[in-house]
């Protein structure tokens, strides 16, 4: 296995505040961004930062119990046991997406597991990897889809799973419409080992009826066994009465968290950036689960200090009374999850991908008023994985992966272009050459004789720069139609490296890799995370 690391700008659509968060150093003390995180992305003080103090034993009887549920491993069992008896938690999550959702989700996992070894090694006390599942998100439609590569295209899978309202995404039950989306996974994926544990996970079973939640807890307790990752679903009792205190902590200063939170928001639209979460007067941080319907609705602040939630009145105290009795009912949205998740564990950092870590920027209000600090966030690792196949046709064609990230249309072009035979390309490079600096030349004398002639020259000048632009595009053209290969082969490129114009970790499921290359995949992607690439990896398999 090869790596080779590119700027994060290798990808599309990136933030301004992740790129610069990926540039923070020490000597940016004074910069906003040290302001809002707490460390920096490829440092090690957050090895030494103090973590919350937890009932810790409730915590590792709760998630022994769970992960047997979910066949943990013994190190993942060992790990607990570790946290029982004073050790720091790496965390990450994801929503749980069907077969496992898309290659981030192995990506974050990776880099935990690579975070808590290192800093268990670097300070001789034990750091253990924790996955967070994201059960009680209620956009089913957003996690019921997985996307494989075929011959030609992607082809993405979805599960007719049907839910009244708007539930928890974790609890929805997974039956007989599964079989369908199994047999069509199986057959993109060629039957490999990984499709026998994808039905052990997720097609029902006698006596276990799988659940998103389950489902995906399962497979990713499995395929990070030997890395003793512990696998989390907090939408459990257990789990929610151990965060309680952040919880009723939002309903009882909800003004205040408002208060800060818009204030942030109008600074980070000062600065220049962008707010992840859109923060508004009446907002709250909160979900409330209807006890008969099982939907979960936004609590919205009301004049007067009042609470309301699917058109139902309440006041912050019978909320508390909910959630002293109840505490399951009530969960947190995005901006206070974090806090919520550093309630249950002593979390020395957090694993986030560009969005997640832009969360933190508004979340650091939440972290200080709730925790009085703010817990590190580092950057998972971002990752293209190559497959000697596909290896071989960039190496053909000497294109790296950013010529590769395009439309495959373009992608030909440029494939074609260099197909051309060497004395074409230097006629065509001299040509335009000349073509440059001639008009360059003329446009500089007319603008000095009149400023308005050099306008005109300027528009005309571009028309001929077209013209010859154009001339090339014709050229290279030509060329793909003499090779009809190379218009496969930019197909191929774009297909597996940058599928329907997405990064491939955010288009392309994890376990299609996992099914090519087996579960030692892992333990690649773990030995990538240690890389500590400060942008995207390109990672030769």
């Amino acid at each position: 296995m090869s790596a080779t690391c590119f700027p994060i700008t290798v990808l599309p659509h990136v933030s301004r505040l992740y790129r610069e968060y990926l540039a923070m150093s020490e000597s940016a003390a004074e910069a906003p961004l040290r302001q809002w995180y707490s460390a920096e992305p490829t440092g090690d003080a957050w090895m030494h930062a103090p973590v919350t103090a937890v009932d810790r034993t409730r915590l590792a009887e709760a998630l022994h119990a769970q992960s047997l549920a979910l066949g943990a491993g013994p190190a993942a069992l060992a790990n607990i046991e570790q946290l029982r008896h004073g050790a720091r938690a790496v965390v990450t999550g994801q929503q749980v997406g069907l077969l496992g959702g898309p290659l981030l989700t192995l990506l974050k996992a990776a880099t935990a597991v690579a975070r808590a070894r290192e800093a268990t090694a670097s300070t001789g006390m034990a750091h253990v990897p924790v996955f967070w599942l994201a059960t009680e998100d209620h956009d089913l439609a957003e996690v019921n889809q997985i996307s494989l590569p075929g011959r030609s295209e992607l082809q993405t899978l979805r599960a007719q799973l049907q839910a009244a309202t708007a539930v928890p995404v974790g609890g929805v039950a997974l039956g007989p419409e599964i079989e369908g989306v199994l047999a069509e996974a199986e057959e993109l994926l060629g039957y490999a080992p990984v499709c026998e544990l994808l039905r052990a996970c997720y097609a029902p079973q006698p006596g276990y009826t799988p659940t998103l939640g389950s489902a995906f807890g399962r497979l990713m307790a499995t395929l990070f066994a030997a890395h003793g990752l512990i696998v989390l679903d907090a939408s459990a009792r257990e789990f929610h009465a151990l965060g309680a205190s952040t919880l009723a902590f939002a309903i009882e200063h909800a003004d205040q968290l408002e208060t800060a939170l818009l204030e942030r928001s109008q600074q980070l639209q000062r600065e220049g950036y962008h707010a992840q979460v859109l923060v508004a007067p009446g907002h709250s941080l909160l979900f409330l689960i209807d006890p008969q319907t099982g939907e979960r609705h936004a609590l919205r602040r009301t004049q007067g200090g009042g609470w309301k939630a699917a058109g139902k009145p309440y006041t912050s105290a019978e909320l508390l009374a909910i959630l002293a009795a109840e505490p399951e009912r009530i969960s947190p949205n995005a901006l206070l999850r974090p806090v919520f998740q550093d309630t249950i564990l002593p979390v020395a950092a957090y694993i986030g991908g560009p969005a997640e870590i832009a969360y933190f920027a508004q979340s650091a209000v939440v972290y200080q008023a709730v925790l009085g600090r703010c817990t590190p966030v580092l950057p998972r690792l971002s990752a293209t994985l190559v497959e000697p196949a596909i290896a071989a046709v960039m190496a053909r064609h000497e294109v790296s992966l950013p010529d590769v990230m395009a439309t495959t249309s373009d992608l030909a072009q440029r494939l074609g272009a260099r197909a051309m035979p060497i004395a074409g390309k230097r006629k065509l490079a001299a040509a335009g050459n000349a073509l440059d600096a001639e008009l360059t030349a003329l446009t500089e004398y007319l603008a000095a004789m009149d400023e308005s002639l050099g306008r005109s020259a300027v528009i005309a000048g571009n028309k001929m720069r077209y013209q010859m632009n154009r001339l090339r595009r014709m050229a290279a053209t030509f060329e793909l139609q003499k090779e009809a290969s190379l218009g496969k082969h930019a197909a191929a490129l774009t297909l597996h490296l940058y599928p329907e114009g997405h990064p491939q970790e955010r288009a392309t499921a994890g376990v299609w890799f996992v099914a090519r290359y087996g579960e030692g995949l892992v333990d690649r992607l773990v030995e990538a995370a240690e890389n500590k690439c400060p942008g995207h990896l390109a990672i030769t398999l």
